[in-house]
């Protein structure tokens, strides 16, 4: 076009002045516009190009939305505002047991028990109105009719002009969730039943409890009565059965006071009375009462005091249950040695009490348990050391209440060593806090 401007000008040089302006003026209106088509060519190129990519953006999108649909572990489905299912990825044909090509274009009804068939069109026609995804759990059937719970989640699919056009579904079997909700609630109705048994355990061990330690009582009492008649009996046989029926009628009260206690303190309704007594007086008669058991297996028997009277405030009588509960385990399972006890003044107002013995020890693997109620080391019913297991539990418990700690040092064969550390004057406010204070 550029060529046949410039051959026309050539040509127009032997025409006149007038015609060859008037050719000349068109041909720059000609030029002109030749530029400006030239101009929107490249626009229109430029603009090509960028729909081309825009185009292939798309395409890509498309193609990993499609990647993303089809290859996520969860069962998509997008149909149609009644229902018909338009897109389903491998997932949802798996969960819903058929091909793949073939579940496109089956409406979701058919997936529905038919008892359920009026309420899910109710659902479908609420659903377009939805401003928000909503969340419900159904009953689905598969293609072969095998039914399953589902957890469904829906939302809507809107055009460029936000008209509702298709619903998006999310569908996850809920069959595993389902039985391992059944499953817990059988776990709690178990654990209520096994907590009713435990407080009729409790219960019954409590009344009966009651109810023996009066005649122990009587019996211990008859059975005193009965020694000292006999302390002087030319029959050594008799003061010997007397001193069995004594002995044992003790062991079996202890063992009644022991469950009685332990029943109040799993019910919090042991109360701890507070008086001011000299530490050092109770630990000399505590310890002289038992001396004689010491004696009996040649244990040398030690007790390491300040050189004053320690005062505290306190529970006399359960601060002396714990410390003979703790002298008592030191004879019984020390063959050879002896038994030390140490009463030590800590800083800050605080105490310490401790039983050390020469005895058989405890396993490292076993110390963490022997404060647990009715645990002994050895479970079997031959075991050679008598006893409920229920009294290193209840000293722990009590030493609790009294704001303080008790702690096990031993390994096996080396002996033991039991702390007891707590402050010298309980703090009021704390005990009334714990129901423990009278």
């Amino acid at each position: 076009m550029q060529q046949r401007t410039e051959e026309l000008s050539y040509a127009i040089q032997n025409e006149s002045l007038q015609q060859r302006t008037l050719i000349l003026e068109c041909l720059e209106v000609l030029r002109s516009a030749m530029e400006e088509l030239q101009v929107a060519q490249e626009e229109l190129r430029q603009q090509n190009d960028f729909l081309l990519q825009a185009q292939e953006v798309v395409q890509a999108e498309r193609q990993r939305y499609q990647t993303l649909f089809e290859f996520t572990p969860a069962a998509y489905l997008v149909t149609d505002l009644y229902g018909t299912v338009r897109e389903a990825n491998q997932i949802a044909a798996l969960l819903l047991q058929i091909p793949q090509h073939f579940l496109v274009g089956k409406p979701l009804t058919v997936f529905v028990p038919s008892l359920q068939h009026r309420s899910f069109r109710t659902l479908l026609n609420q659903l377009p109105s939805l401003l928000q995804p909503q969340a419900f759990e159904l009953e689905l059937e598969t293609w072969k009719k095998n039914s399953f719970h589902a957890d469904i989640q829906v939302d809507v699919v809107r055009n460029s002009c936000q008209q509702v056009v298709a619903l998006r579904w999310l569908i996850i079997d809920a069959t595993d969730r389902k039985q391992s909700e059944k499953r817990l609630q059988e776990v709690q109705m178990q654990n209520l039943e096994l907590r009713e048994v435990d407080r009729l355990k409790d219960e019954f061990m409590r009344t009966v409890s009651h109810e023996l330690r009066t005649p122990m009582t009587a019996i211990l009492g008859f059975s005193e009565l009965l020694r000292q008649r006999f302390v002087q009996s030319p029959d050594p046989q008799t003061t010997m059965m007397i001193e069995c029926i004594t002995r044992n009628s003790r062991h079996l009260l202890q063992l009644v006071e022991e469950i009685l206690d332990f029943s109040k303190l799993q019910e919090q309704q042991l109360q701890l009375c507070l008086e001011e007594f000299d530490l050092t007086e109770l630990l000399q008669a505590t310890t002289s009462e038992l001396q004689s058991l010491a004696a009996q297996k040649n244990l040398a028997f030690n007790l390491i005091l300040p050189s004053e009277n320690v005062m505290v405030v306190n529970d006399r009588l359960r601060l002396r249950q714990v410390v003979i509960n703790l002298i008592s385990n030191a004879i019984k399972f020390t063959h050879e040695g002896g038994i030390t006890i140490e009463l030590l003044e800590l800083p800050e107002g605080r105490i310490a009490v401790s039983v050390r013995d020469t005895g058989i020890g405890i396993a490292p693997e076993h110390q963490a348990q022997i404060f647990q109620e009715f645990w002994q080391v050895d479970q079997s019913t031959s075991r050679c050391y008598q006893g409920t297991g229920l009294g290193l539990s209840i000293s722990k418990q009590l030493i609790t209440l009294m704001q303080g700690s008790l702690s096990v040092e031993s390994e096996s064969g080396q002996g033991t060593l039991f702390r007891v550390e707590m402050p010298c004057c309980m703090a009021i406010e704390q005990s009334q806090t714990s129901k423990s204070f009278c």
